[in-house]
């Protein structure tokens, strides 16, 4: 299939053979308080790691929420995005997934359940508490997680970077988004409730340059983004600049709230597919509606991150429950 930067076709009948292999497994299996009987603090257990961690390291909120978004949107909710590889070749060490970080706080949690638990709360159940109890700590909303995952056995290098099934690149445009989502049973309304998300964390700066330097191949800026933000990120960010990091949502990157929102609607979005939410009219009205006083952004956060925690997961017999997250029993 030929691709370019910014617009992927992808046929509707590939979009629903798609979705029918994401959705065999849509959930089912999981409840609120599945180890309430088998490790009856799990949940405590992790929040209490979680908050020991943040007061630390608040930094890792952003990362540590997305691992969530990165693992569910690659063969499922199953922990695979944790699986180490001798040859680099497993999901984590794909281009997208290189910016994730938090896999040793990850680590840190299994090992305080399979103390109080052994071999019961799997890492993907972890992967989803987390994501959680970070935003949570962010001043962000609390939401019943929805446990009883079981870990997948693979991880392959090429899976998050498939044109049509992978993860959605930072240049990703609103069709794009959209079919991404739709694929995994996601709707628009959780592309753009979830994309919220960017109110904390931050990205390199080699994920947007070429807004800032050669928009077209022509040495020129993005013509939608504000000239004023341009002029600062490039005071932050040089040309080829791999290594240094740009805040998603300036001045309050560490505090879950709703300015996210607003930096879009004032074109001030850092990632391409931030600025796409402005050329859908249901992504561009529920942002309007998210910076007015009828804001539901936090309510409807914790629906669509249930929604998502259902994707693709292996329950039951399936799977296994690793002892160690980054490898398989």
């Amino acid at each position: 299939m030929a691709t370019s930067k910014n617009s992927i076709g992808v046929s509707v009948l590939q979009i629903v053979i798609l979705a029918l292999l994401y959705l065999q497994a849509d959930g089912q299996g999981l409840k609120v308080g599945f180890y309430a009987k088998s490790c009856p603090h799990a949940e405590m257990i992790v929040s209490s790691v979680i908050k020991e961690v943040m007061a630390v390291a608040p930094s890792l909120s952003g990362p540590l929420l997305r691992m969530h978004f990165h693992d569910c949107f690659i063969r499922g909710c199953d922990g695979s995005v944790l699986l180490d590889s001798p040859t680099r070749q497993s999901e984590k060490f794909s281009p997208p997934n290189l910016s994730l970080r938090g896999f040793n706080i990850i680590d840190r949690v299994k090992t305080a359940l399979e103390k109080a638990c052994p071999g019961l709360v799997s890492c993907a159940d972890i992967v989803a508490l987390v994501a959680r109890d970070v935003t949570v700590a962010t001043k962000g909303p609390y939401w019943e997680v929805e446990t009883g995952r079981k870990d997948g056995k693979v991880s392959l290098f090429s899976d998050p970077i498939n044109p049509v099934t992978g993860l959605p690149p930072p240049s990703a445009n609103i069709t794009f988004l959209k079919q991404s989502f739709a694929l995994r049973g996601l709707n628009t309304k959780d592309l753009v409730v979830l994309s919220g998300g960017h109110t904390i964390g931050v990205s390199h700066c080699s994920s947007f340059e070429n807004r800032l330097y050669n928009f077209t191949g022509k040495g020129d800026t993005d013509p939608t983004m504000n000239q004023n933000y341009i002029a600062r990120l490039k005071l932050k960010c040089k040309p080829r600049d791999q290594t240094t990091l740009a805040e998603l949502d300036p001045g309050s990157f560490k505090t879950f709230d709703d300015s996210y929102f607003r930096l879009v609607t004032k074109r001030r979005g850092l990632l391409e597919s931030d600025a796409a939410l402005l050329n859908d009219p249901e992504t561009k009205a529920y942002l309007l509606k998210s910076i007015s006083h009828g804001s539901t952004f936090f309510e409807d956060f914790g629906v669509s991150m249930v929604k998502m925690g259902r994707i693709g997961v292996l329950t039951g017999s399936q799977g296994e429950v690793r002892k160690v997250c980054s490898k398989t029993n």
